[in-house]
């Protein structure tokens, strides 16, 4: 199913670098209004620079946006829409970690993302219509664990099955439930914009 957007797609990555086969490195090249958020660069610790960064590339739009986000990239966008009140028509959140637990040693550890803000988590409900995907054997999370903190964000919860951390690593290069997913988000009622938040 190819999804024919008409309004900017904001692509939110998570702490790895470019991947010319990632998933979403795939579905911008699809959709002729997708805009990447260039954090690739920034130390992984760096939740205010990456913050800073997708703010700057939802200011540019100049409409409302959909955003779609992976990993680190979802925890990004809650802490986006924690701090800034743009209108967002909705988001895709993939495969979030839930920090619940040690992330490997090419990660940094819990007490340095407490340190930069990363924890902790978010937990108000978002203020645009939104889709967690979610993983049942997520090395980075627990499936439980994620479903709790989609009901918290106001969030449709949906099980993607047995995908990993959706990522190259775990197969995936193209996920075309991402496009279908972006069907489904289309169809969901926006919530009424409020004002409010640091712009």
């Amino acid at each position: 199913m190819m999804v024919r957007e008409t309004h900017p797609v904001v692509i939110v990555p998570g702490l790895r670098g470019h991947v010319e086969d990632h998933w979403q490195t795939r579905l911008a090249a699809k959709l002729p209004h997708a805009v990447v958020v260039p954090s690739f660069g920034r130390a992984k610790r760096d939740l205010a620079g990456r913050v800073a960064d997708l703010h700057h590339v939802i200011q540019q739009a100049g409409a409302p946006v959909t955003i779609v986000a992976h990993s680190a990239g979802v925890l990004t966008t809650l802490h986006w829409a924690r701090q800034h009140d743009l209108p967002v028509r909705g988001a895709l959140l993939a495969t979030p970690p839930d920090l619940a637990r040690p992330l490997g040693p090419e990660y940094p550890t819990l007490e340095q993302l407490e340190e930069s803000g990363w924890l902790p988590i978010p937990m108000a409900p978002l203020n645009f219509p939104s889709i967690v995907a979610a993983s049942t054997n997520d090395p980075l999370s627990d499936f439980e664990n994620v479903r709790s903190l989609a009901q918290a964000w106001g969030s449709q919860f949906i099980d993607v099955g047995p995908v990993g951390h959706l990522n190259p690593a775990s197969g995936y290069g193209d996920w075309p439930g991402a496009e279908a997913l972006l069907h489904v988000l289309r169809g969901m009622t926006p919530a009424p914009h409020r004002a409010g938040r640091v712009a």
